[in-house]
């Protein structure tokens, strides 16, 4: 199975030159899987509701996500992509999992960063997965990594891969995701942004980069730069994940004892 992520510098607000880049940069690419940043499209820094409100689109329907399902369907290839989400009169930090056949699913961001509680609704979709053929997929976005909750659930309910759709500032991610895999046995894609933005006045942010695909036993195939557009594609095995015996005696879910995890 090849997989894969594209790290760029999105232009914030600038929605349909942001969608070029990634379909130019696409439009040759053979793989199973890729994932793109969080809020790829839209860019990440907003200053205001108003703001939130002119770029958030309904899913499906919306350019984002009409534009995905065109990519994977020309290309052959299932996408998760993040995206500001409306519905109703809720604004979400979403992702989406498109593929040949179009719309597979939506997840709205379950633990929100900094500014983000400012713009956006909780999500409360839970942490889905879904059967693309080839593989389990589910999703988290960005800041979720905090929680080992949420890749656990993911992987309790069978995920083979973890989708990490990315605008991560904190140094931590990277090497965190390390452990994630390796306590779930599964692999990890994180699509990270790079750049910086400093909008109305606002604190710079620096996006740091380093995406990754990460193995079921916590080896890094390929980490990118902090600061250069890379476009990476690996080959990888789904069923690694799905053996999660750790030696003869002991099973990494089997084992676990549920009772004594109770707050």
């Amino acid at each position: 199975m090849l997989v894969g992520y594209f790290q760029f510098n999105p232009s914030f607000g600038d929605v349909k030159r942001n969608l070029d880049a990634v379909t130019t940069r696409l439009a040759q690419v053979r793989c199973d899987l890729m994932v793109l940043p969080e809020l790829f499209a839209s860019g990440y820094q907003f200053v205001s509701q108003e703001e939130v409100e002119s770029l958030a689109e309904p899913v499906p329907g919306g350019p984002t996500t009409t534009r995905l399902i065109e990519l994977a369907r020309d290309r052959a290839m299932h996408l998760v992509a993040g995206l500001p989400e409306r519905h109703g009169r809720r604004y979400y930090n979403s992702a989406v999992l498109v593929g040949p056949s179009g719309l597979l699913g939506v997840y709205r961001k379950a633990h929100l960063f900094y500014e983000e509680t400012l713009f956006f609704s909780s999500g409360e979709t839970g942490f889905q997965v879904w059967d693309i053929g080839s593989a389990t997929v589910g999703v988290m976005i960005c800041f979720d990594w905090f929680y080992p909750e949420a890749a656990r659930t993911l992987a309790l309910r069978g995920a083979e891969i973890l989708c990490h759709p990315s605008n991560l500032v904190l140094p931590h991610c990277p090497d965190a995701m390390v452990t994630r895999c390796l306590e779930n046995r599964v692999f990890s894609i994180t699509a990270n942004r790079i750049g910086s933005e400093e909008r109305g006045g606002k604190d710079r942010l620096t996006y740091v980069g380093h995406s990754e695909i990460v193995t079921p036993r916590g080896r890094i195939l390929h980490r990118a730069p902090p600061d250069q557009e890379e476009l990476t594609i690996l080959e990888i095995d789904p069923k690694d994940a799905r053996n999660k015996s750790l030696n003869p005696y002991n099973d990494l879910l089997r084992d676990r004892r549920k009772h004594l995890y109770e707050a």
